[in-house]
């Protein structure tokens, strides 16, 4: 069993003393004994700060609902919302303290909004003069296989802030050395690295217990299966929200399942297999309609490319169904539209590649960034 950063805690005390103390957490920010990393800070530092990500500190915010901050009904500590227009702390909120910690637990991919929280703090305490720590917790797909294009950042947004690829194969702690140094947010920074974690576990090796980082990722399997369909949610093809369980199927009413799936299993993906799957999701697109598309079936997750596979499903259902198959319009005019925000680029939005030249750019530039990545790995 590895010992997370916040289990690293007393071996960094004197860090801590006589300094204010915020945290960035949500329910996943726990100990081996599912004590919650706010009780961990409060017992052990001055806290006087909780800062909530994208579904609250407690884990009881929706999917994409903006929220205000709120007196924390355990601790009576203000929480101060992060997922609003600004996405980073008020001056009342940095003026409150002298460094802000984050122990969550990221899912690897680069459209989760978890890691821009991070980053937005980063650059906050620079401007601010505060200090920020890392907890560090596992990637729970592994910190040795990468796979992505690279961000444009013509098409930045809070899911793809900085120019990394999709799946870029580096704990929380990683990204924010990358983040810091690499792009220059020039925060001081600490990281408390975990003790006995290697980069090949995957999160059932760490001997950890799984707390769902947010509502659509249920499971652990769910982290790769989110790697591969969320570029879904850029068209009319529901990525299975609204069914129980969500990314790992996906469909459409216009879809056929059996020619789906077998075009999908033709191209013998390794770790992979697609089952013809009917659904009807309750909520999120496609509400209340019967769809035909594909369960996906991790087989093995050494061989399994999520990000290799998506594409590919995107690009066979759209020469599938030329008449059905839509790109979902921007939700403001004038910016770029969600598949673009989720892919990073715009040339799958525009279809100027084949899909073996877009596998050539996901091998040329999954290759660039494993060099660039090289200096800011811990483990």
């Amino acid at each position: 069993m590895i010992k997370l950063g916040i289990e690293c805690i007393d071996e960094h005390l004197d860090y801590f003393e006589g300094k204010r103390v915020g945290l960035i957490t949500n329910p996943t920010g726990i100990d081996g004994n599912f004590k919650s990393a706010i009780d961990i800070l409060q017992e052990k530092t001055n806290l006087v700060a909780l800062f909530s990500p994208e579904h609250g500190v407690r884990g009881n915010v929706d999917a994409g609902v903006k929220f205000d901050s709120y007196v924390d009904d355990k601790t009576k500590i203000m929480v101060y919302s992060l997922y609003n227009e600004k996405r980073r702390p008020s001056k009342e909120a940095m003026d409150s303290l002298d460094v802000i910690c984050i122990d969550i637990q990221d899912i690897g991919s680069r459209f989760y909004t978890y890691i821009y929280t991070m980053a937005y703090c980063m650059i906050a305490c620079k401007e601010e003069g505060k200090e920020f720590v890392v907890f560090d917790r596992p990637n729970p797909m592994n910190c040795v296989d990468v796979e992505g294009n690279m961000l444009d950042l013509r098409y930045r947004s809070f899911i793809g802030y900085y120019p990394i690829v999709q799946r870029p194969g580096m704990t929380i702690g990683e990204l924010a050395l990358l983040f810091n140094q690499e792009y220059e947010i020039g925060c001081k920074l600490k990281v408390i690295k975990m003790r006995d974690y290697k980069r090949e576990m995957f999160f059932e090796d760490t001997g950890k217990k799984w707390v769902m980082p947010s509502p659509n990722i249920p499971t652990i399997d769910t982290t790769f299966y989110f790697n591969s369909t969320c570029v879904l949610e850029g068209t009319n093809v529901s990525e299975g929200r609204g069914t129980t369980i969500p990314f790992k199927m996906i469909g459409a009413p216009y879809i056929n399942a059996d020619a789906l799936a077998d075009k999908m299993n033709s191209f013998n993906f390794e770790g992979i297999y697609f089952r013809p799957a009917y659904f009807t999701p309750l909520s999120s697109k496609q509400t209340n309609a019967m769809c035909g598309g594909v369960e996906l079936h991790l087989l093995d997750k050494k061989k399994f490319r999520p990000v290799k596979v998506g594409w590919a499903l995107l690009d066979v259902i759209r020469k599938m169904y030329p008449n059905d198959f839509t790109v979902r319009e921007p939700y403001t005019i004038g910016r770029p539209c969600m598949l673009e925000l989720n892919t990073g680029c715009g040339y799958i939005k525009d279809e100027l590649y084949d899909l073996d030249e877009q596998f050539k750019i996901l091998e040329r530039e999954t290759k660039e960034f494993i060099k660039i990545r090289e200096k800011y790995l811990l483990y």
